[in-house]
């Protein structure tokens, strides 16, 4: 087992290379059936092979690729089938496209689907097995890490036990303590990753230092002063290394590009998803007579107030502004079904086309919020230097349930972070919200005190 320790990247590597090999050769193979001249050295073997591998590499990159030891199987194999198939039907239809000829048809044909779904089904076998496998392996290689969790209370230690319990193959916590517990250096020795959660920033400071110098594994909570670090770089001046951290906005080509793909992406959802809006909105009539939209003030970009349009999911004898908890009684039968699926939020394509949304960015939130968060949380404010967007960090890796504070440092995240390609990623990723419906949506509940501190 020391061995295979040693050994454990090069294997990791090996799998990979062996799954991305198998995953390739099952397109072109299979397809060699039906085109022939795919199967030889040709060069129009050689850009179909070309726009496969490249087609592949992005989307790996955008939904993620073979992250075993990181991630859970599930969520690995979901995403490497959606990069997978996405890459499928895109060389697809070039291999239709290309089969245009003299020799062949005079005009395009969407051909083969049947060998199309062969693929998919053996390429989705290839990634389960292989990432079932590779987790086993890597597990089996490496045991749980010795964790222990240093937080400033025990409500704060039930805000990010539930989280890491979630993970029981990669962090076996072994403590839970207060930050000013005597023993605190003791219990990090012990261990292998230390999670430091809501301590204030002197003894974070010292206890981030310690664990550096001890060559401990550290995760800590998001404050202000580390999303400033996100956009930072380093610079020297004379011979002085600083930290730069210059203010940023979007340049004009940003704007000009970011709106243009607003009003693209927002007209082609429009006529695309224009007979499943309407069979919701049948429905919604259908249920209760009442209407079918539901409008509301959002703050968005300056502090500008607009009138967000949404799916109506609310009796309308009951729907006062304020956020949705388990077993609501105000949600419609046929509001539950919107809700879980995000369809509720299919109106809001045309805020964008009008130009008060985005497509991506932060949420646009109900004015009684913005005020109570500014009040709670002043740098809350900061969310408005950008206009509100449909998707984000904050939908993506959130939930509806997730606290103020950590959606606001996803949505500072994402402004610090700002790039066109980053804009694109989040609007692929946007699919896989979908994908985990109920786990995204649900909303919010009373939370229990289930952990407590091993040591007082």
């Amino acid at each position: 087992m020391k061995i295979l320790f040693k050994f454990q990247k090069t294997i990791v590597f090996l799998l990979k290379a062996t799954m991305y090999i198998s995953l390739t050769a099952t397109f072109f193979l299979i397809f060699g059936t039906e085109y022939e001249w795919i199967v030889h050295l040709s060069r129009t073997t050689g850009v179909t092979f070309v726009t496969f591998c490249v087609v592949e590499a992005a989307l790996v990159s955008v939904y993620g690729g073979y992250a075993i030891g990181r991630l859970k199987s599930k969520p690995i194999v979901t995403s490497l089938a959606l990069a997978t198939y996405v890459t499928d039907l895109v060389t697809h239809l070039q291999l239709c496209i290309m089969n245009v000829n003299e020799n062949n048809n005079e005009h395009f044909v969407y051909e083969s689907p049947h060998l199309l779904a062969l693929v998919m089904l053996i390429q989705g076998l290839l990634i389960v097995f292989f990432t079932y496998f590779g987790n086993y392996v890597y597990f089996s290689i490496n045991p749980p890490e010795r964790c222990c969790v240093i937080t400033s209370s025990e409500h704060s230690l039930n805000n990010i036990m539930p989280k890491i319990r979630r993970y029981k193959k990669q962090y076996n916590v072994t403590d839970m303590i207060h930050y000013s517990s005597d023993n605190v250096f003791d219990i990090i020795n012990a261990c292998d990753t230390v999670f430091l959660y809501d301590v204030p920033t002197k003894e974070k400071s010292l206890l981030n230092e310690y664990c550096y110098a001890k060559n401990k594994n550290i995760y800590f909570n998001f404050e202000m002063d580390n999303v400033v670090m996100l956009g930072a770089k380093t610079a020297i001046l004379d011979d002085k290394p600083l930290v730069s951290a210059v203010v940023r906005d979007l340049t004009f080509e940003q704007r000009f590009i970011k709106r243009l793909m607003d009003i693209v992406i927002s007209g082609v959802g429009l006529v695309v998803c224009g007979p499943l809006m309407l069979v919701c909105a049948a429905m919604i009539k259908a249920e209760d007579g009442g209407h079918v939209f539901f409008r509301q003030l959002r703050a968005t970009k300056g502090g500008k107030l607009f009138n967000v349009y949404k799916f109506r999911t609310m009796s309308e004898q009951n729907s006062e502004n304020r956020s949705v908890t388990d077993d609501d009684d105000r949600i419609t039968k046929v509001g539950k079904i919107l809700r879980k699926f995000r369809i509720d939020e299919l109106p809001q394509l045309i805020n964008i086309f009008k130009g008060e949304m985005s497509v991506v960015g932060p949420r646009p939130e109900m004015v009684e919020n913005v005020d109570k968060y500014t009040q709670e949380l002043p740098e809350f404010s900061y969310r408005l230097r950008v206009k509100g967007g449909l998707t984000g960090f904050a939908q993506i890796a959130g939930k509806y349930n997730t606290s103020p504070k950590d959606k606001l440092v996803l949505d500072l995240m994402y402004i610090e972070k700002y790039s066109l390609w980053l804009d694109f990623k989040l609007i692929m990723q946007t699919v896989t919200v979908l994908l985990r419906a109920g786990d995204s949506t649900k909303a919010f509940g009373k939370s229990e005190n289930k952990y407590h501190f091993t040591e007082k």
